[in-house]
């Protein structure tokens, strides 16, 4: 199920921890040499997690996936995080497992990592801190201030300061604008909200995930609540009437930002805000939406060149590189 779940970083050593959950199903890449095990509590249609995903595949890294019960979560009760993704990193240097949330951080994180792969993840960690607050409903919510930045420490900088900074202001665009269009125009119609239901349990394998009957019921009563979800996010986020013009108008304006003389914002190989945008689209690739942002919008030259890019790990063996 497409959800907006997002939050927190941390790390645990609880027993019967995610060490003990079997994998969904493995991603194994040959030639992965960055030395790392992980794990990614995800759900499949989750734009957060495609992102995460995106990252993972475009630089090559192995990896096991846990679908989680998006009804029942009881893959991720070990945990008092409760949202995904959250990316387990197994035997970091003295720790049993490292848990690491939020899509941005998470990203933010590897792509640290990968400046200097000898580098503890660990230590990295500690330049996440997050800031608990209450909002007006009296619920906590996190932030982290540093969420889009790449920690480059002593590395060499090749990208100028406009381009580093360009980078995090469309990574922010993506979690704060793009996101907000999706599911009002995925759950547009009744009609449209099934058809992403049927998407979404096809390629989430639904069929392993609930039982016969449990499935049913994901499938029509969520497609009916999300239809009405849907309606409340228009007016939440102030999409235009037409929700369908106000996706348009997103995905003409990164177009628009990435220009006729680069195949990729960050020029030719595709930096975080690249890998952010097609996570997020990819999310709902088998729906009627995104079928007709591909007819209205030039979107899809660079969504193809991203797609073969991240499927092929066209950004593998990139550890000690420099931007």
């Amino acid at each position: 199920m497409m959800t907006n779940a997002d939050s927190k970083t941390g790390e645990s050593s609880q027993k019967n921890g995610p060490l003990s959950i079997k994998p969904t199903k493995s991603v194994r890449v040959d030639t992965d040499n960055y030395g790392l095990k992980m794990t990614l509590f995800q759900y499949q249609t989750c734009p957060f997690c495609c992102k995460v995903r995106a990252l993972l595949d475009y630089y090559g890294f192995s990896y096991d996936v846990v679908e989680v019960n998006s009804v029942w979560r009881t893959q991720t009760k070990w945990s008092s995080y409760k949202k995904v993704p959250i990316l387990v990193i197994h035997g970091e240097k003295n720790k049993e497992y490292l848990q690491l949330n939020d899509s941005s951080v998470i990203m933010s994180i590897l792509e640290t990592y990968l400046m200097d792969t000898n580098q503890s993840i660990e230590n990295l960690l500690k330049f996440y801190p997050s800031i608990e607050s209450k909002n007006a409903k009296g619920k906590t919510e996190i932030e982290f201030p540093n969420k889009y930045f790449i920690m480059y420490q002593d590395m060499v900088v090749k990208s100028t300061a406009q381009v580093i900074k360009e980078e995090r202001k469309w990574r922010s665009w993506v979690d704060n604008t793009l996101v907000h269009s999706l599911s009002p125009n995925v759950y547009r119609t009744p009609s449209e909200a099934l058809q992403a239901f049927k998407y979404f349990s096809q390629v989430g394998d639904w069929e392993n995930t609930f039982s016969a009957a449990e499935r049913m019921v994901v499938i029509y009563v969520g497609a009916v609540a999300m239809y009405f979800v849907g309606k409340i996010l228009k007016k939440r986020h102030s999409l235009k009437d037409d929700v369908r013009s106000s996706l348009y108008d997103q995905c003409k304006e990164w177009t628009a930002a990435i220009g006729n003389k680069k195949p990729f914002m960050g020029g030719d190989q595709p930096n975080l805000a690249d890998l952010s945008v097609y996570g997020v689209l990819n999310s709902i690739e088998g729906c009627d939406a995104f079928q007709d942002v591909l007819q209205n919008t030039k979107i899809g030259p660079w969504y193809e060149r991203m797609k073969k890019v991240v499927s092929h790990h066209g950004g593998a063996n990139s550890s000690n590189k420099q931007r």
